[in-house]
């Protein structure tokens, strides 16, 4: 099946090396990276602070409703970062950028789809509003505070996701198997598979597998759409911000929320509807973007 030029650009320094050995060999590349950096970032707290204070802070990383544990628990992507970068670096012979798709580009479609996304999920949050009430987390002056590490933090968080799931595994799949239900369809289930969390989640689990694989199958659209990363991660880090820094569902990550829900993830009675609702915005933001950046591509 051929590509379009875009996609096929964003594809090309991948099909240099294109073996799956590299591949597979790369997925325990990015898991080993995470495990080290992880482990020498938990290992320095130990040192600094002791075992006792390092283990507090690990509970608030597990369960990230104070500040501190959300901050900790969205800065630790950076080891997820940094995992493509290695197997792309070592395994492939390509550099960071090479991930990412063209810089220009890139910035373009990403305020683009920050700006969309972030307009119409606005107007979702007033729907919402109409039949729930949200209730105050952090002070307004607090939220204020730290929100701009919020913000930095979840473009990092998404930034990570991205790269390794439209980015390097979607562009060593596409170098070999050019049929998107394989370089689309696999990194997207795995990434559903991925938001598996029946302990938060309850009868709600399997729907946002569900749910989540579908945002995959979107964002990996977009960029063989478009040829970049811009608009999947623009698209990302606006939904994220909302259900972080905006209005976070209780059990959930809420530390730098300044709304929660006045119900759990869990409350399948509530949450199975707005799941949907949250899909159709979705296919919704999705259409908008397709239409508008791909023929920029």
């Amino acid at each position: 099946m051929p590509f379009r030029p875009a996609f096929e650009s964003f594809v090309a320094p991948a099909c240099r090396r294109p073996a799956l050995w590299r591949l597979l060999l790369g997925m325990l590349v990015m898991i080993a990276t995470v495990v080290v950096v992880s482990g020498a970032a938990a290992g320095a707290f130990v040192l600094l602070m002791g075992r006792e204070a390092a283990g507090a802070l690990l509970r608030q990383i597990l369960e990230p409703q104070s500040p501190t544990g959300t901050i900790l628990l969205l800065a630790s992507f950076v080891a997820m970062a940094l995992a493509p970068v290695v197997a792309a670096a070592v395994l492939h012979r390509r550099g960071p950028g090479s991930l990412i798709g063209p810089a220009g580009r890139t910035i373009r479609h990403f305020a683009a789809a920050t700006a969309l996304v972030a307009a119409l999920y606005a107007l979702s949050i007033l729907a919402w509003s109409a039949g729930f009430a949200a209730q105050g987390n952090l002070p307004p002056e607090t939220w204020l505070v730290l929100l701009p590490a919020g913000l930095v933090l979840v473009l990092i968080q998404t930034g990570a996701e991205e790269a390794i799931f439209r980015g390097y595994l979607m562009q060593q799949l596409a170098a070999r198997f050019p049929h998107p239900a394989v370089y689309m369809g696999l990194p997207s289930l795995l990434f559903g598979v991925l938001h598996f969390d029946p302990l938060t989640m309850g009868g709600n689990a399997w729907a946002v597998v569900v749910s989540a694989t579908l945002f995959g199958v979107a964002a990996a659209d977009l960029v063989r759409a478009t040829g970049s990363l811009g608009a999947a991660w623009g698209l990302h880090f606006a939904n994220n911000c909302v259900a972080i820094l905006v209005v976070a569902t209780q059990g959930t990550i809420t530390g730098l929320a300044l709304y929660v829900t006045p119900y759990e993830a869990g409350d399948v009675a509530v949450t199975g509807p707005l799941i949907l609702a949250d899909l159709i915005t979705l296919g919704v933001v999705w259409a908008i973007l397709r239409r508008w950046l791909g023929r920029r591509g």
